[in-house]
């Protein structure tokens, strides 16, 4: 792949769609399966995208957000989620708060307390600091 700055370029934002369509069609398998939990280290596995493209970005965070969504015990769901997780699900947490979306908004802010209670404030400062690997 060629790549500037660590980031892929443009003309292999199919490349990375098609790896997150298959990245959705797993979660679908697995939240059918009633495992939210798997669904959502599947989710966050690889992101974010190594690209700056938006439609690369946009789709990826309609799989964390369905996986998101399925969660019904957060405290169950933060206990099995490795730590290496925790900036990027706090990245993806803002992203659904500026949606304005009700039922997203309150999913985020219950995982939200939840998650800073378990990582700390560091994992808030971090995720709002990284302005390269964005959501």
């Amino acid at each position: 792949m060629a790549a500037t700055g660590g980031f892929v370029e443009a003309d292999n934002a199919e490349a990375i769609i098609t790896r997150i369509e298959h990245k959705s069609r797993k979660i679908e398998s697995l939240l059918k399966q009633l495992k939210p939990v798997e669904a959502l280290k599947t989710a966050l596995e690889g992101s974010p995208p190594m690209t700056r493209d938006e439609r690369c970005k946009s789709a990826n965070w309609i799989v964390v957000h369905r996986a998101l969504m399925a969660i019904k015990d957060v405290d169950g769901m933060l206990s099995s989620l490795d730590p290496e997780y925790h900036d990027i699900l706090m990245k993806y947490l803002y992203r659904g708060l500026s949606t304005g979306d009700r039922p997203t908004c309150d999913q985020c802010l219950r995982i939200h307390e939840k998650l800073t209670e378990k990582a700390g404030l560091g994992c808030i400062l971090r995720s709002l600091a990284d302005t390269v690997n964005t959501v």
